[in-house]
């Protein structure tokens, strides 16, 4: 009999027993693997998308989820942009067109969040909006293409959030198998 539910590291495990002490996470192999998966999915049905921030230490570690790739690719930039100001303070006057590329899909959601960085870090440039338009693979590579909407950030008008000095592989993950998306990304503060 299923009696408690606790997270671990932002992944839910179902314990089976009367207490979380005695119980044993529900494995692969075990009959109520099914259940579990289940369970995850009706967690995450319904929804287009969505990011949160995991605990860590030092870093900040976002997981976000989708539908589809583009939509958890997306969900991780609009946390990235979380991170460095209030998202609702940005106006969508101006537009960045940015590409991606990897030999895997972790490689890609490096060089993704390497090049928001960039643009930031450049130019200044917050976006309000992020439109992962494709991801794709080609000639070996995994693409990626995306419109930014937002604006350069005005100290007078965007709150200062942290500062994002990189991306690291350290803790990536990519879900590309699940019905539903999931990518893991630590931000080096």
């Amino acid at each position: 009999m299923l009696r408690g539910l606790m997270s671990l590291g932002g992944l839910s495990r179902r314990y089976i027993g009367g207490s979380q002490r005695r119980g044993r996470p529900v494995g692969e192999g075990s009959r109520l693997a099914g259940e579990f998966k289940s369970y995850f999915r009706t967690l995450y049905s319904g929804m287009s998308g969505g990011h949160r921030f995991l605990e860590h230490m030092s870093d900040v570690f976002v997981e976000a989820w989708g539908p589809t790739l583009e939509e958890a690719y997306r969900q991780a930039a609009l946390a990235f942009y979380e991170t460095l100001t209030s998202p609702e303070k940005v106006l969508c006057s101006e537009e960045r067109f940015v590409e991606a590329s990897g030999m895997d899909l972790e490689e890609l959601l490096y060089d993704w969040i390497e090049k928001l960085i960039i643009l930031f870090d450049s130019e200044g440039f917050l976006a309000h909006d992020v439109a992962v338009e494709r991801i794709w693979r080609e000639d070996e590579m995994w693409k990626l293409r995306a419109v930014l909407r937002g604006e350069r950030y005005d100290p007078g008008r965007h709150p200062q959030g942290t500062h994002v000095k990189g991306v690291t592989y350290h803790m990536m993950m990519v879900d590309a198998e699940s019905p539903v998306k999931r990518v893991r990304v630590l931000l080096d503060i």
